[in-house]
């Protein structure tokens, strides 16, 4: 008997039925929107029209994506009482022509300031590794969803390594291509000047495929810079032969425990890399990356801070209002460091395609941790998650977050980065490719009861 797409999906409905109560992934179900879809795709197929690697596959949002229909809550009760969204945010458009189906909204950090989604509004979303653990931030939702087997894959939000991380503890794959790839419209900002959207996914192919549909220039979207593009999902293929990869040390060394140098040995081994590499100003960066975040996060939500501080999230409102509180001087700052920072990046590139790193210090902690002790320095745990993502994306540069399973873990993962020069994220999916053909980097399925 021949089994159609509404049937598949009929499927995935029952299973995030099943899993999602335990797991705490999703904010909304748009079941009624994904058999409207599946039955559309049904039809193209049975026309006779062409289709798209992603013609009835499954997927999610984050909930800062606006879906027709639906009120964008961006992890926030202070928007509730929002009109819903008059229509789909562009990458929602453009995998709705891919034949993708969108089966919901999915949990984060609220206004995307986290890298744990402990989220007091909505529950906190956790590792479908280990339930007592966390999924990561501030795609916590999407990362999460994929990696329980309820999503093939997911859209998420990148500003400081909120698909990295994630992808990171949760075992799954994840990109965050080059600053201004992809149209932003139709999302909900949190730090204009470096949010990035991307993928999460199950696989290499996946990811290539969901990130190669959602490409393109956006001319209603100022930030969206028309480069050309390597298409990925072909590329993806061609293997890594005369590649120049390094393996980031210094900042990036020394705040890894043992299960993040384990993962990056693994991956290191297989792509014969063996030259350790110095990533300019890392802290410099991770300091200005702290202040920006911070500002444009504080000033954007100012009015709302003043008539009702007590409806934000806990773990984050003072770190808004400290934002809004900060100096103009020390953002401008920033501003410059940055450009002569990006500089530097791109001067690395000259001389190397590819360099790795962890995507975090350690596996998923404890949901509540409040401390993380790395090589001898105490830190803010839902802080310091991101410290190692954060100097990459206030560069700009395409990240493939590749899924690892440590051989000195407890049976959880920890990703790493696979780092390439902007625009140039079709030789980071090559090398993710050949990890995942070589076995070192895959996703696998929890066992939940």
């Amino acid at each position: 008997m021949k089994h159609t797409i509404r049937d598949r999906i009929e499927q995935q409905i029952l299973t995030i039925e099943r899993l999602d109560p335990a797991v705490n992934a999703f904010t909304f179900r748009s079941f009624e929107r994904a058999r409207l879809e599946a039955d559309r795709a049904d039809a193209l197929i049975n026309s006779g029209v062409p289709n798209s690697p992603l013609c009835g596959v499954g997927y999610g949002v984050k909930n800062l994506f606006d879906v027709q229909g639906v009120t964008t809550l961006a992890g926030s009760k202070i928007l509730a009482q929002s009109p819903p969204a008059s229509s789909d945010a562009v990458l929602v458009e453009r995998l709705h022509l891919a034949g993708a189906i969108m089966l919901g909204c999915l949990n984060m950090d609220e206004f995307a300031y986290g890298f744990t989604t402990e989220n007091s509004h909505f529950g906190p979303t956790r590792n479908p590794h280990r339930l007592s653990c966390i999924a990561g931030g501030s795609s916590g939702g999407s990362g999460a969803s994929v990696a329980a087997g309820m999503l093939p894959f997911s859209l998420g939000s990148d500003t400081n390594g909120s698909i990295r991380v994630p992808a990171s503890l949760c075992g799954v794959w994840g990109i965050k291509p080059t600053f201004g790839r992809l149209s932003r419209r139709g999302t909900y900002p949190f730090v204009n000047s470096i949010d990035h959207l991307g993928v999460l996914a199950n696989s290499v192919e996946l990811l290539s495929a969901s990130y190669d549909a959602i490409q393109g220039p956006d001319p209603l979207d100022p930030g969206c810079a028309a480069e050309s593009i390597h298409e990925t999902f072909t590329s993806h293929k061609l293997g890594i032969e005369g590649l120049r990869i390094g393996i980031l040390g210094g900042y990036f060394s020394d705040h890894a425990l043992v299960d993040a140098h384990s993962s990056v040995e693994m991956v290191a081994k297989v792509l014969g890399a063996c030259q350790t590499v110095t990533w300019p100003d890392a802290t410099l960066a991770r300091a200005a990356a702290f202040v920006t975040t911070a500002s444009e996060g504080g000033i954007l939500h100012l009015e709302e801070l003043k008539r009702q501080a007590d409806e934000f999230e806990p773990l984050s409102v003072d770190r808004f209002l400290a934002g809004a509180l900060q100096p103009v001087e020390w953002y401008l700052k920033a501003q410059r460091f940055r450009r002569l920072y990006r500089q530097k990046v791109n001067d690395l590139f000259k001389d190397w395609d590819i360099l790795i790193c962890p995507a975090t210090p350690v596996p998923a902690i404890e949901i509540g941790t409040e401390w993380l002790e790395i090589n001898g320095h105490k830190l803010p745990a839902r802080a310091a998650m991101g410290i190692l993502t954060q100097p990459i994306s206030y560069a700009g540069c395409p990240v493939v977050a590749a899924p690892v399973w440590p051989d000195s873990g407890e049976g959880l993962p920890l990703g790493v980065q696979i780092i390439a020069a902007p625009w140039r994220e079709d030789l980071a999916l090559r090398v993710a490719h050949v990890l995942q053909v070589s076995g070192v980097c895959r996703v696998k399925l929890p066992v939940l009861n």
